[in-house]
């Protein structure tokens, strides 16, 4: 209604205090590192580090970053209760060319006075990034506009994603199918399912955002359009012999400039 972008905006659930920032900044460098990691575990690892943490004050910030202790992975997207759960159907498939698998995730990104919310999709294959977005909240609506501008890209044989509200929610389920594309779903504590996203969000947080420790939301933004283009044209991957995402995804040599 303001005309505002979602991304424009920190997110400060009743203003979180700074020590709790700072805390929770710590927790999601171990949690990407050890992504394994529960609230016992954290709390643990916490307490060598000099923190001076019980484990409630750990499950209470974990649960405000999206990350719950019971899976070994981040749940930033939570289960709807009355979608349609799609079956996973991945397991065994060899992938051998691009566009036969795309996949999305949301992780949390810390700030010095809030924090983001950013989504990506990446084409299995090369591992090339097709789209990113950032929000300042979790609701559906920026998972969806990302998809769309995937979409209008190109288009996978299937699309994988998580059970979170914002994938099992209608309107995602519907513009895949709509389009075409085959709808599969990671299966409930399986954090290998969607492996290509996870490495993903460690490049991206190792590589760029711990640091390069964005001040503000446009150099946020800027930032990552900036690592994003180095990721997919400049960055060589070994398992892609060396080559980077773009000339794998395009058929090309790698970009010069």
């Amino acid at each position: 209604m303001l005309g505002l972008s979602r991304s424009s905006l920190y997110y400060e659930s009743g203003g979180e205090a700074a020590e709790d920032l700072r805390l929770m900044r710590r927790i999601d460098e171990q949690y990407t590192a050890c992504p394994f990691y529960g609230s016992r575990r954290m709390t643990a690892w916490l307490v060598e580090q000099g923190e001076g943490v019980n484990r409630k004050r750990v499950q209470r910030l974990m649960r405000v970053m999206g990350l719950e202790a019971i899976y070994p992975k981040p749940r930033l997207s939570l289960a709807g209760k009355d979608h349609r759960i799609y079956p996973y159907l991945l397991r065994g498939v060899k992938v051998e060319r691009k566009d036969h698998v795309w996949s999305t995730d949301i992780t949390y990104v810390p700030m010095p006075s809030g924090f983001m919310y950013l989504a990506a999709v990446i084409d299995w294959f090369s591992r090339y990034v097709i789209g990113w977005r950032l929000s300042n909240t979790l609701d559906g609506s920026f998972c969806l506009e990302l998809l769309e501008d995937a979409l209008r890209a190109g288009k996978p044989e299937v699309f994988n994603t998580d059970q979170g509200v914002q994938f099992t929610a209608a309107a995602f389920t519907g513009r895949l199918e709509s389009a075409g594309v085959a709808v599969s779903m990671d299966g409930r504590g399986r954090a290998l399912d969607n492996v290509f996203v996870e490495r993903l969000w460690r490049s991206v947080k190792y590589e760029d955002i711990y640091i390069r420790g964005y001040e503000t939301v446009p150099e946020l933004d800027r930032g990552l359009a900036r690592y994003f283009d180095f990721y997919n044209h400049e960055r060589p991957h070994q398992s892609l012999d060396y080559r980077t995402p773009a000339a794998v995804y395009r058929g090309t040599a790698a970009r010069k400039d």
